[in-house]
């Protein structure tokens, strides 16, 4: 993991949560239209994983990244690292 995270973050809270409702409509669309239109639906299953970039999973860790991007850092002594927030507190 580098400093800026591990790369699932976005640039801004907003342009994230959009790529989230892309995804999360794009899943939930290809199966209520399968009876509709049939297998093709299934081709919004493609747009889900490129809108989440592979994973809803992973979608979500980088809304915590990006949430928490410039709040917290990771500060280790001594081989023992701890997560505080930003600016000494």
């Amino acid at each position: 993991m580098t400093a800026e995270g591990s790369g699932f973050a976005s640039r801004t809270l907003a342009g994230h949560l959009a790529r989230g409702g892309v995804g999360f409509g794009a899943l939930v669309g290809a199966f209520a239209l399968l009876p509709f239109v049939g297998p093709v639906a299934l081709l919004l299953l493609l747009v889900g994983v490129l809108a989440f970039r592979g994973c809803p999973t992973c979608w979500v860790i980088g809304l915590m990244e990006t949430v928490s991007r410039g709040r917290l850092e990771r500060e280790c002594v001594d081989g023992r690292c701890e997560l505080r927030k930003a600016g000494g507190a």
